[in-house]
This record gives C-alpha cells, sequence and structure tokens, in this order.
C-alpha cells in the first residue's frame, strides 16, 4: 500500500476493500489508483486534493470564487491548456500560479518554465472547475480554433462561391469536432437553443438557458470558419449545403451517454452568412409529471378534473416558448392508458409519447391539423391532441370533435385565459358552440427559478417590489447571488405560472353575448381565479422566484 493510500486509509475515507476494488478497476482500465478510487465513487475528488495538499504542501483554491488575471491566461496557449487541464490564476513578479488537479504530473510544471521563462507556483482545484475556467476564458472549442488556425489550406478554402471546397472543409476532423464541442457544451449548459449568428466581423454563438439568451464564450479567431461551421451543420441535418440563398430545415439525431437527444435545425440565408437556430429537444429534460409542472394544489385538482373529462375542449395559451406543449404533454402522460386511445396531430411531433398515436402535419402534401383531424375522428379516438388552433378550419374541426364525444386538448395563442374565447369567436367560431364545447382555458408563463446553491434573503425594500403592492409583513423574498452552478445569474432551471380559468354556466351565456374579455375575467376571478400575476407573487413570497422575473413575464 503506497503511502498516499495508507492516509487515506487512517483517515477513513476509502477502507482497504475500497483499495482492492480500485486496485482490479486500476488494471483493467490502466488508471493510477487514486483515479480508480474517484472513478468508482469510493473517494471524493475533494478529499483526495486536500491530502495531497497537505502531504505536498499545494494550495487548494477556490477557482469558482478566483479572480483569474487576463494577464495569466494569456501567457499560456490555449491547445497546452486544454491538453493538460490547466487553469492559469495570476501572475506577479515573474510567478505563474497555475491550478491542476494532477498533483502527480509534475512534468507539466517544466514545460511551462521553458515555454513561459517565468516560474510555476501550482496549487489544487478540482478538475471541473479547472475546465469550466478554460472554457470561460479561452472558449468552447479554444484548443481546437488554435489547431484550425495553424491549418492554413483550411483557413483558405473557405469560399462562398465554392460549394465543393466548402463541402471538403466541413468534413475536416477539426470542425467536426468543433462542432461537436459547440453542441455538447449547449446540452451540458441545459440550453433549449443555439443561436449562430454571422456578422461583419464576428461569429455570435448564444445558448438561450432558462428562456434567456447568453453569450457563449468562443475565441475571436473563430469567425474565419464561420462559413465551414455552418456547412457542418447543414451536414448533420440533411440540408443542401450548394442552397445559400432560401432558408431550410432539418434535423439532427444523436446520442449523449444513455441520452437520445434531438436537434431541429433551421438556417436562414443573412447579408454576412447564413443564421442558424438549433433547437435541442433532450426527452429527459422535458417529459414531466403533472405534479412537476409547478401547479398549486387547488389549480392542479381543478386541472386534473378537466383533462379527465369525456369531452369538451381544453386549451392552453401562451407566447411561444412558454411550455404550452410540455404542459399537453405532461397531460398526456396522465391521461394515456390501456383503456383509452389517444391520437395527436403535431406540427412538428417534437418527442415520442408511450402509447400516443401521433401524427406529423405536411403542408407540402396538405396535411393540416384540420385535414389531421378529420382523418383521427375516423379512427375512434377517446382523446385527441391538435398541436395548435390556427384558423377558423382547426377551430371549426375541433368544435365537430368536441361535440362527438372526444375529449380535445390544444393551444392557442393568446395573453390570457379569457381571452381564448373571444379569439375563437374572432376566427369565426359561433358563440354559442364556443361556450357549449369549451371547457377550461389554462393560461401560462415560464419565470426562471432562484439558483438553491446561491439563494440568499434579501429585505422586501431591496427587492424591486412595486409600490402598489401591499407585501405582508412576515413575508420573506429571495433572490439569487450568482455563482458557478448557475452562471452567474442567480438561477437555475424554470417552473410555470398559471391562470386557469374553468368554464361555468354564468360563463357560457356571457360568451354567447359576446361580452368582452375583461367580463369574463370578472367572473372568473368571482369563481375564484387566480392571474398569472397573482400565481407569480405567490411563488415569490413561497422563495420559487424573484420579483424581476415576476414582473419580466407578467408586465403586472
Amino acid at each position: 500500500m503506497s503511502s498516499y493510500t495508507q492516509v487515506l486509509v487512517e483517515k477513513g475515507l476509502v477502507t482497504v476493500e475500497d483499495i482492492d476494488t480500485a486496485e482490479r478497476l486500476r488494471e483493467d482500465q490502466g488508471l493510477r489508483l487514486d483515479q480508480a478510487l474517484i472513478q468508482n465513487g469510493a473517494l471524493s475528488e475533494q478529499d483526495f486534493l486536500k491530502v495531497m495538499g497537505e502531504r505536498l504542501d499545494f494550495e487548494i483554491v477556490d477557482l469558482p470564487n478566483a479572480t483569474i488575471e487576463d494577464e495569466a491566461i494569456r501567457s499560456l496557449p490555449s491547445r497546452f491548456v486544454y491538453r493538460n487541464h490547466l487553469a492559469p490564476i495570476t501572475r506577479e513578479n515573474g510567478t505563474l500560479k497555475v491550478a491542476t488537479s494532477d498533483p502527480f504530473d509534475l512534468y507539466v510544471f517544466d514545460e511551462i518554465k521553458l515555454l513561459t521563462g517565468l516560474e510555476v507556483s501550482p496549487v489544487l482545484a478540482p478538475r471541473d472547475e479547472i475546465d469550466k475556467v478554460i472554457k470561460d476564458h479561452y472558449g468552447v472549442g479554444g484548443d481546437t480554433v488554435e489547431e484550425m488556425t495553424g491549418e492554413d489550406d483550411l483557413a483558405l478554402t473557405g469560399s462562398e462561391d465554392d460549394s465543393q471546397d466548402l463541402l471538403q472543409m466541413a468534413q475536416e476532423a477539426s470542425v467536426i469536432k468543433l462542432v461537436n464541442e459547440i453542441i455538447l457544451e449547449a446540452i451540458n449548459e441545459r440550453a433549449s437553443d443555439i443561436h449562430i449568428e454571422p456578422f461583419e466581423r464576428t461569429l455570435s454563438i448564444r445558448y438561450r438557458i432558462d428562456g434567456v439568451l447568453q453569450e457563449a464564450a468562443v475565441p475571436p479567431q473563430i469567425n474565419r470558419f464561420k462559413s465551414a461551421i455552418i456547412s457542418r451543420v447543414k451536414i448533420l441535418s440533411n440540408m443542401n449545403i450548394a442552397e445559400r440563398r432560401l432558408p431550410q430545415d432539418g434535423r439532427i439525431k444523436f446520442s449523449v451517454g444513455s441520452r437520445q437527444v434531438d436537434v431541429r435545425v433551421s438556417v436562414i440565408p443573412m447579408i454576412f452568412g447564413e443564421g442558424v437556430v438549433m433547437r435541442i429537444l433532450d426527452k429527459t429534460n422535458v417529459l414531466y409529471s403533472l405534479t412537476e409542472l409547478g401547479l398549486d394544489e387547488e389549480t392542479f385538482e381543478e386541472f386534473e378534473t378537466l383533462i379527465e373529462k369525456p369531452h369538451g375542449i381544453f386549451l392552453v395559451t401562451g407566447p411561444t416558448g412558454s411550455g404550452k406543449t410540455t404542459t399537453l404533454y405532461a397531460a398526456l402522460n396522465a391521461i394515456v392508458g390501456p383503456e383509452k386511445k389517444v391520437i395527436t396531430t403535431e406540427d412538428p411531433v417534437e418527442y415520442n409519447l408511450e402509447g400516443v398515436n401521433q401524427i406529423p402535419v405536411d403542408h407540402k402534401v396538405g396535411m393540416s391539423f384540420a385535414m389531421g383531424l378529420r382523418a383521427i375522428l375516423r379512427h375512434d379516438p377517446d382523446v385527441v391532441m391538435i398541436g395548435e388552433i390556427r384558423d377558423l378550419e382547426t377551430a371549426q374541426a375541433a368544435t365537430q370533435a368536441s361535440l362527438t364525444g372526444h375529449l380535445v386538448l390544444s393551444t392557442l395563442h393568446t395573453n390570457d385565459a379569457a381571452s381564448a374565447a373571444t379569439r375563437l369567436i374572432d376566427m369565426g367560431v359561433e358563440p354559442f358552440l364556443v361556450s357549449s364545447t369549451l371547457s377550461g382555458v389554462m393560461a401560462q408563463r415560464l419565470v426562471r427559478v432562484i439558483c438553491p446553491t446561491c439563494k440568499t434573503e434579501i429585505k422586501p425594500k431591496d427587492a424591486g417590489l412595486p409600490k402598489s403592492m401591499k407585501w405582508p409583513k412576515d413575508a420573506k423574498v429571495y433572490t439569487g447571488s450568482g455563482c458557478r452552478a448557475c452562471r452567474s445569474s442567480g438561477y437555475r432551471g424554470r417552473t410555470g405560472l398559471y391562470e386557469l380559468l374553468t368554464m361555468t354556466e354564468e360563463l357560457g351565456e356571457r360568451i354567447t353575448e359576446r361580452v368582452a374579455a375583461s367580463e369574463l375575467v370578472r367572473i372568473g376571478r368571482a369563481n375564484g381565479m387566480r392571474l398569472l400575476s397573482e400565481d407569480g407573487w405567490l411563488k415569490v413570497r413561497n422563495g420559487v422566484t424573484t420579483p424581476e422575473e415576476v414582473l419580466r413575464v407578467t408586465a403586472a
């Protein structure tokens, strides 16, 4: 038993049995003993570094809260940093402080000394923290871009007029690796979209995380390879690489570990190249159960009652990106079973639902929502989901399906729940049909959730509450101070705000009279309906989100 493993046993961090198991893993996979202990979960990396810091007299640094100096970053080339998993921290008086997660690799510090002519002060930090610093300061794929910059032929073949050259560039190993790194980083950061936008002198890459766009750290040299990057994305999504004048749509499917991920790709021509938006469809992140949606107990019970009805139309409303489809999928997951036939028509089918028959809309061949719905009704369904009611034809087909004894679930673009009825009437549906078929409407928005790692209590007077709001004296307000886990945003994840309007006899009568939506709101509130903003302030009082988020999505 080596000296450091003896210390680990004496400190009670591992057992002799753990070391025996790790020895076998070390022999099978060619790992060092400490790496085997960490890999099989017998030892945490933090505990190992603490022991080695004591033995080697190395400082252990808190990288997420450390100040990284630009001069230190410029001291080492990105390819060297990525290859050796090092993080330069400070450069002062001829000494470069460098963080490593491998206390045994001392030769690398001799390399740094030869490379920079500086003395090296090694410190220890976990590998994931070091990788985060590298990506933040050298950019996603920084080593790959540096490697590509050295390949003169690759950089010079980016002619916008030569599709063969672009095809050749896009199939270079370095371009393939760079695009893979951009997509993988987005998935690791829980992004829902990747925006690749070419400008005159820069290529912007942004990730939409928790509904808000955030700049991805990329090396400035990446602009030289924008044509190759975009061409690689087009090849992956089976688009015509030679067509740069018209918009194109495609899809990429791949695996990340044990997860199956779909990426929906849209390419649009712009003045400095083609803009790309990739929507990441990760089934593990979107298929929620009803209890995970963020509904309060009373609204949840009402919602559950409405989706269990044998007939009627239930609508989910809100702007694009407010989680309407996610809510409908959660509802279908709750409904589906061997005793019910569930059929959907969607544009496009984003996720495969077990036990649900899903039909894609295809406007190129005339397969619209309305046509799909008429065909669905000949298949004897119990529950029908229409991706969106966009026009009178679809609205009339949904109404007819409801009248013939089917439960119809769909989405509609309105700002609040009450406006759904007036929107259907504006489309041309007769008011008496709306009042007799509509069973309920739920408006929703998504707000970011305060990061649990950096959640802190603040005084209500410092929380940015509206002056008109009467805030309970004993109510607490929380915010996120920003940390590495949430990319310093103070938020991690999202939840919903909900406004559920359940149809009543009085509401039906007023809809038939074509009253304004404001009157329907008044009646709904008299029957206990909670507005979106009210649900938001309730979540603020419960410490789920912040006042800024509620004001951002409800404009209350």
